[in-house]
């Protein structure tokens, strides 16, 4: 099909063209002595993307659903307690991986499209008096669901309770996309991956750790090999890394914090907030309703349309990605058919979301959906007219 596809999904998202040609490189000897300025360069300013002044950031070769496993057998002893929300499909990955693993989870279960309670958090954590629980593990940015939680909340709960846990924050859809304050929160391991706000190919995973956490590296007895926090911080000391390195994506890595840099970490999360604007804006004006139950908790990286319940929304993204070459976001799981996700995070602005937003209110006619054309487009336009 002539013209651009539009890939809509909230991640993998589209790759500017600015870091494909920065992978476009030959490789190169990752043990020579000029190798250290490269690594150095990433691991310097990565912690800048989540205002981290203190700890340490690293990268593997991997993907950000990894880096929970990272995060926790580095961390945590074998078959310790944990505590955590689950409100959508990726909170529920985050659950199932620490059972694989052998730990045991605290649920507390929350509606889909809801977001995690600080208060329920609270409780159960003042209630856990002899502090088994080591950890509360909390998905900040819902992507199921299109919900983000009030992280700073979280930690202020953990506080009124004096609970000792770490606090263990998947950032996969918010970091380099919403504003993340990892020091301010007082965040103890933080993870993300490549392919979202970082705008590159998936196959990178980044964990940000506190120097709380790093405290429990060596004293931790949970069995490690190629995920060895240890091996990773002794490398990594002498600009190495324990393995071989995924070099075109980092040669991506470090041209995309360039990128966000310039830009600013703020005005990154302002740009995703007021494109955010203009989708909700469209999707009141289709008739339709987002699958998060309140406005405070919408997700400004991603928005997830609730259908009718005579409705189906695969038709949607059907339609959409055969007739005008536009990839929405399935509903995974609980509400697999009842919703169909609209991602704007990475390289995204006001004119690639409105064409986004054409193909997408031409689908929903398609299907049935009693719209007028252009009522989404022109309310989003509307919103997107006044400066950010």
């Amino acid at each position: 099909m002539a013209g651009r596809h539009f890939l809509q999904i909230p991640g993998p998202t589209p790759v500017p063209d600015r870091l494909q040609r920065a992978m476009h490189r030959q490789m190169e000897d990752h043990r020579s002595s000029a190798f250290p300025a490269f690594t150095r360069s990433i691991l310097s300013r990565l912690p800048q993307v989540v205002h981290q002044t203190h700890g340490e950031a690293f990268v593997f070769p991997a993907t950000g659903s990894a880096m929970w496993e990272v995060a926790l057998v580095n961390t945590v002893n074998p078959g310790a307690r944990l505590l955590a929300p689950r409100f959508g499909q990726f909170s529920h990955l985050f659950i199932q991986t620490a059972r694989h693993l052998g730990y045991q989870v605290d649920v507390l279960e929350e509606p889909w499209g809801e977001a995690a309670s600080p208060e329920r958090i609270e409780a159960a954590l003042a209630a856990d008096t002899a502090h088994e629980i080591q950890g509360v593990l909390l998905v900040h940015n819902e992507t199921a669901t299109g919900v983000t939680c009030d992280v700073a909340a979280v930690r202020a709960a953990m506080d009124r309770a004096g609970h000792p846990a770490l606090l263990f924050v998947d950032g996969v859809s918010s970091i380099a996309s919403l504003d993340f304050r990892f020091d301010d929160w007082r965040v103890d391991c933080a993870i993300t991956g490549s392919q979202k706000g970082f705008m590159l190919p998936a196959g990178l995973g980044m964990l940000f750790a506190s120097p709380k956490a790093l405290a429990r590296v060596e004293a931790c007895t949970t069995p490690r090999a190629y995920f060895d926090l240890r091996a990773m911080r002794a490398n990594n000391a002498q600009g190495y890394f324990p393995s071989t390195p995924a070099l075109s994506l980092l040669y991506g890595l470090d041209e995309a914090l360039t990128m966000l840099l310039e830009e600013g970490m703020d005005n990154v999360a302002r740009r995703h907030r007021y494109l955010a604007t203009g989708v909700r804006a469209a999707v009141k004006a289709w008739g339709l309703r987002e699958c998060a139950q309140r406005p405070q908790i919408a997700s400004d990286s991603l928005t997830a349309v609730l259908v009718p319940a005579d409705k189906d929304a695969r038709t949607v993204i059907d339609l959409a990605f055969r007739r005008y070459d536009i990839a929405l976001g399935s509903g995974l799981s609980e509400v697999a058919g009842k919703v169909f996700r609209i991602g704007h995070l990475g390289d995204m602005n006001a004119l690639t979301l409105a064409g986004a937003l054409a193909g997408t209110e031409m689908a929903l006619a398609d299907a049935g959906f009693d719209i007028t054309l252009g009522s989404g487009v022109g309310a989003a336009l509307a919103q997107w007219r006044v400066p950010a």
